[in-house]
């Protein structure tokens, strides 16, 4: 089963500072389950002057209660009390023509739901038209407007490597056995309505629960970019990483997160 959603909206901001705010996005107000951010790889291309990024988030996440009640006991095993999951990003900037593709996917829980979900933040044809190649200084957050196309894919896959496992050990027959093979492929296979209907079922349910927690989350994602852009509208990148320490003191206090759990010697503790 696959489940996609689309939606698109414009920040009143230039394409410069949202591309900018993008990357300062976290921490703010709005993504207190976001614990940290890595660049993994970096690198610009002179040719096409391009920038490409691969980042990885380390989130405060579990899977929904609603969710976990349909998983046979102890499928998930320990990692369903974790708490935390890792999100793989990877974005494309062309600060020349004026966009910028994002992706980011889950690396947890893949077996359960998997979701991709593909951004393009672009400049409008008439703001590309006016301000040029470059599209507005950065500093003119004033100015302009960004385009922003979401598609985020939902695959549920629960189920099917139960199913993949049976029809290959169908498929291998021992010698002693083909008599009876034979003599069971002339009676018509009896399946069970239960067992056909649940598994597709369980995949359809667990995406629409995963296309509404997304699309809930894309409205917080939205609100804390707008933070970052308000930050960076009234006080340029000094107000903008003024407005991080702010965020990560009223979330870990004063220590910081990893120096906390040094300190008391637990795990951080799930504040929504």
């Amino acid at each position: 089963m696959v489940k996609f959603y689309e939606s698109s909206f414009s920040y009143e901001y230039p394409f410069p500072a949202v591309s900018l705010a993008y990357f300062l996005r976290y921490p703010n107000p709005y993504a207190k389950h976001v614990l940290s951010t890595d660049v993994i790889d970096r690198h610009f291309e002179p040719g096409s002057q391009r920038l490409y990024t691969t980042r990885l988030h380390l989130k405060r996440s579990k899977l929904p209660p609603a969710v976990l009640k349909l998983m046979p006991k102890g499928f998930l095993g320990s990692s369903s009390d974790t708490g935390q999951s890792y999100i793989l990003e990877k974005s494309i900037v062309d600060a020349r023509e004026g966009w910028m593709t994002t992706e980011t996917k889950n690396l947890e829980w893949t077996g359960v739901l998997s979701v991709i979900e593909k951004q393009c933040y672009k400049r409008p044809s008439i703001a590309s038209a006016k301000g040029g190649p470059s599209g507005g200084h950065i500093d003119d957050t004033k100015l302009g407007t960004t385009e922003v196309t979401t598609s985020t894919t939902f695959v549920s896959r629960f189920g099917q490597g139960g199913l993949r496992a049976g029809k290959r050990k169908a498929a291998v027959v021992p010698p002693e056995n083909e008599a009876a093979t034979d003599t069971a492929e002339d009676d018509p296979p009896k399946k069970g309505f239960l067992s056909s209907w649940s598994t597709s079922s369980l995949q359809r349910t667990i995406e629409i629960m995963g296309m509404r927690r997304t699309r809930d989350a894309l409205l917080k994602s939205k609100d804390g970019m707008n933070v970052v852009l308000g930050r960076l509208r009234s006080g340029g990148l000094v107000e903008v990483l003024e407005g991080m320490r702010r965020d990560r003191e009223a979330m870990y206090g004063p220590d910081g997160p990893w120096k906390r759990v040094w300190k008391h010697g637990n795990i951080i503790e799930d504040d929504e």
